[in-house]
């Protein structure tokens, strides 16, 4: 980030969102100390509920902050390579930093019901910082991590998964390009558009496929065994 910040006189769209990624990077930073401390102490918060809301909040702020800004560098990308001319209406800084401040507000208000839903609570001698929320509100928990989860993960994750599809389908056009120069290019950008696509579907797709069955049982807990739901929570948690 230092690097970006003070290193580069122009800023292109590309670094507006790189910075903006940057930001949620950090945030996640700082909140690991605290998970670690806390998952290593089997599930004993030591900080206070108001640390609580804060660190769960911060939290689903970077997760879905970075989601969100992977998803606009991926469509900046999109641009450039199958829409050139039309890209440069559209892919300009102005337009970018509008598109993080908007990107940013979303984030926080849709995340703010974090800071009601995440409580503490006494379990024998431990005090519990709820990922999700006191047994009494779960329901009303459930309905909005679902609407989160399909306007921060799985309609970011389609654009995603289109925008890289189509690029490289865009590239392997025989009349994109000429020269054995220019195919060893074309090979290079394929290459790093799939590694860039499996490494957000690695970051991020096991998460939330391990949540939701966790959310799952959690919500049908009284039918399923007590062994399965703590399995599901320990794989939530490593994910």
């Amino acid at each position: 980030m230092y690097i970006i910040l003070f290193h580069t006189k122009h800023w292109k769209p590309s670094t507006i969102y790189m910075i903006n990624l940057n930001v949620c990077d950090t945030l996640y930073i700082l909140t690991l100390p605290f998970l670690i401390y806390y998952y290593a102490d089997k599930n004993d918060w030591p900080f206070g509920e108001l640390m609580c809301k804060l660190i769960r909040f911060l939290f689903y702020t970077n997760l879905y902050g970075s989601i969100l800004f992977l998803s606009c560098i991926s469509l900046h990308r999109f641009l450039g390579v199958c829409h050139p001319m039309r890209s440069l209406y559209w892919m300009n800084s102005h337009r970018a930093r509008l598109i993080s401040v908007g990107i940013w507000v979303i984030i926080l208000i849709l995340q703010a019901p974090i800071l009601y839903f995440s409580q503490v609570r006494h379990n024998g001698n431990d005090l519990v910082c709820h990922d999700t929320t006191i047994k009494e509100l779960f329901n009303d928990f459930l309905v909005y991590s679902t609407v989160v989860m399909f306007l921060f993960f799985v309609l970011p994750f389609g654009v995603v998964l289109v925008c890289n599809g189509l690029m490289v389908k865009k590239l392997q056009e025989p009349g994109i390009g000429g020269g054995q120069m220019s195919q060893h290019f074309k090979q290079k950008s394929v290459k790093m558009i799939i590694i860039v696509l499996l490494a957000f579907m690695l970051c991020f797709l096991p998460f939330h496929v391990n949540r939701s069955i966790c959310y799952t049982f959690c919500y049908l807990d009284k039918h399923v065994s007590c062994l399965m739901l703590e399995d599901a929570n320990m794989a939530y948690k490593v994910m």
